[in-house]
């Protein structure tokens, strides 16, 4: 069986003055890459469970071409939830979900 969940830890970074994320390892993006790309979705997004602090959720993880890693977005719900701001440096739970 194959493996899907993966843990990180990244910085919080802001993109166009109103969307949060935070980028995978460019590694681990390959394997999430490789393992779906019969089931990626529109923009080659990959759907995720995620968990981060005491908050979980459904999102999708959309892929950059000039790095090669996936971007997870952070809703300002779930940093106000999780008091974060852009810099902080987050431990991040994805499972993707196939």
């Amino acid at each position: 069986m194959i493996d899907l969940d993966f843990e990180f830890t990244a910085a919080l970074w802001e993109w166009k003055g109103s969307w949060v994320f935070v980028t995978l390892p460019v590694e681990m993006s390959a394997d999430i890459k490789h393992f779906t790309r019969h089931t990626a979705r529109g923009f080659r997004s990959v759907r995720v469970n995620v968990t981060l602090g005491e908050t979980k959720w459904s999102t999708s993880l959309f892929p950059d071409k000039e790095s090669g890693a996936y971007f997870l977005p952070i809703k300002k719900a779930i940093r106000k939830a999780e008091t974060l701001d852009i810099g902080d440096s987050i431990n991040v739970a994805i499972s993707v979900a196939i």
